[in-house]
């Protein structure tokens, strides 16, 4: 199978259109129903798969940094009296288990990302709803700000997978509900149990949707609604964004090059060292140095190759179970970006990029892959680049030096941006997850800033798991790869899963832990995916046979 490529661009889209008219941007889905990215289905209804998905991620992405001066995006349908008929059942029917799951996972990913951009950086998200609205398609209304429906006498919102497909609503739709737009417990089990949905007046005192308007009015009851949300949300500039431009990756055999990461896979250990590289350059002088330099920054060079891939590595490479990341490079390189993001992030381009690298940490932090991090003389884990270290699952930092080696030991340094500019999906910051019930452990770290901290002073600290030296370095490192190769990657993913989200739930924890792990074993369930489970089952007139049987 050809591998799949999460690099795109406006002009390449299939299914989607991008318009910007000042501050207003609208994103048109007209899903070509022969452009599906595999082959054995169609995608009528504007129904999606990942490839859809892949261009309004890009998309959305575009909007933060190509038109910062975009204060509301409308999102709509091309096609009369549909607007999205959800992810394609066809689709999901013929895909891998682990496609299924990992389709969910990045449609999650995207739709947090439009509430972190009506969030963080203000850009409001209106669903303009012409039409039918099922399954992942009010999933996508759901994850804006505001939804408006059509009120026609026949356009619905619903979420019909439990009575159609047994499975569940896959990007978050059940825990956006409840969550996000407080609808009361039994109308939602009502609401997700009907096949044909909920509309006109009902779906606005459900809370469904936000308000309704007749198709004679409806063009204009999107401006209206769409200067309302514009209003007060435009954020200054100074010039104007930057260009996305095409994200430069090599792959020959197994090994992946960006500029400034490079992965190399051991197949038989099913692991990839993954070498971040530090900054060749100072930082820029000042902003508008930041701004001219645009993807060529680099920490936004790191970010979005790092983003591309962890994708990579998620979707074409499932065998490969287990990251080793290592950095090289200046530390004082990398403590002078750091400064230079917190002398900055006020700009909306510094704030943006501090925003992605957030989006790539959460991205790491629920990949479903064992994570190590070595920390060796030569690296460079400093400020937010340590921020890897603490999303590892253990980490092992080298006391001293190798034998032969002249370079000096290896150090980290902690920054200000680890105290909270990156939370994860549980609301905290990864030393706050890390020294769970020792906040005092948080605040000596807090004390730490600035300081270049050597093996025994980070063990000491408890920022690192082991310190080892040079005798057994290798020896500890070649019997920890070999025994996590050991262990099954069903128990490892789930244990990994469990140990690194503690703490309080939010929204988006539930919706990855809770929602994603149910998920992820119904789509494993004969009811479902049997030869007479539903999703197989389902457009053939055959009725489902289910096990009832509950567990």
């Amino acid at each position: 199978m050809t591998d799949i490529d999460f690099r795109t661009e406006p002009s390449r889209y299939r299914h989607w259109s991008l318009a910007v008219d000042g501050a207003r941007a609208t994103l048109t889905l007209d899903v070509q129903e022969d452009g599906g990215l595999f082959e054995g289905y169609e995608l009528k209804l504007n129904s999606y798969d990942l490839g859809v998905d892949i261009e309004l991620a890009d998309a959305v992405q575009r909007l933060r940094f190509e038109h910062p001066e975009v204060a509301v995006v409308v999102l709509r349908s091309a096609k009369d009296r549909v607007f999205c008929a959800g992810a394609n059942i066809r689709m999901l029917g013929g895909a891998s288990h682990g496609h299924k799951v990992n389709f969910c996972k990045f449609t999650n990913e995207t739709r947090n990302t439009i509430e972190e951009a009506s969030q963080e950086s203000g850009q409001s998200y209106l669903c303009a709803v012409n039409g039918t609205a099922a399954g992942g398609g009010y999933e996508l209304a759901l994850a804006a700000d505001h939804i408006l429906l059509v009120d026609d006498g026949s356009a619905a919102v619903s979420l019909p997978e439990v009575p159609l497909l047994a499975v569940l609503p896959g990007t978050g739709g059940l825990t956006r509900l409840v969550d996000k737009r407080k609808v009361r417990r039994d109308l939602a089990d009502v609401f997700s149990t009907t096949e044909e949905g909920v509309r006109g007046k009902r779906a606005v005192d459900w809370r469904l949707v936000d308000e309704v308007a007749p198709n004679s009015v409806f063009e204009e009851a999107i401006a209206n609604r769409a200067d309302a949300l514009a209003e007060g949300r435009t954020r200054p500039l100074t010039g104007s964004g930057i260009a996305l431009t095409p994200l430069e990756r090599s792959i020959e055999g197994d090994r992946i090059a960006y500029d400034c990461v490079v992965a190399e896979i051991d197949r038989r250990l099913g692991v990839a060292e993954i070498v971040i590289q530090g900054p060749k350059t100072a930082p820029p002088e000042d902003a508008a140095a930041m701004h001219a330099a645009g993807v060529a920054f680099w920490p936004l060079a790191l970010i979005r190759a790092l983003d591309d891939l962890l994708l990579h590595l998620r979707f074409n490479q499932p065998e490969i179970g287990c990251l080793v990341i290592k950095s090289e490079g200046m530390p004082e390189a990398v403590a002078a970006y750091d400064a230079f993001l917190q002398a900055h992030s006020e700009d909306w381009l510094g704030h943006e990029v501090l925003l992605a690298w957030r989006r790539v940490m959460k991205r790491l932090d629920l990949t479903a892959r064992s994570l190590f991090a070595l920390v060796e003389p030569g690296s460079c884990f400093v400020g937010f680049l340590a921020e890897v270290l603490f999303a590892a699952d253990r980490s092992y930092m080298l006391l001293g030096q190798f034998e032969g080696d002249n370079r000096p030991p290896a150090t980290l340094q902690l920054s200000a941006l680890n105290f909270g500019a990156f939370p994860m999906v549980n609301g905290l910051s990864r030393l706050e997850t890390r020294f769970l019930g020792e906040p005092e452990s948080v605040t000596a770290a807090e004390g730490q800033i600035g300081q270049a901290l050597d093996a025994d002073a980070a063990l000491m600290a408890g920022l690192v798991t082991y310190a080892p030296d040079d005798i057994d370095w290798e020896e500890e490192i070649r019997l920890l790869l070999e025994e996590r190769a050991s262990f099954s990657p069903d128990a490892l993913t789930g244990m990994e899963a469990n140990l690194r989200f503690a703490g309080p739930e939010t929204m988006e924890s539930k919706i990855f832990a809770r929602l994603t792990a149910w998920q992820n074993w119904i789509f494993q369930r004969p009811n479902a995916v049997g030869e007479a489970g539903a999703l197989r089952l389902y457009g053939s007139g055959a009725r489902p046979t289910f096990d009832k049987e509950r567990t």
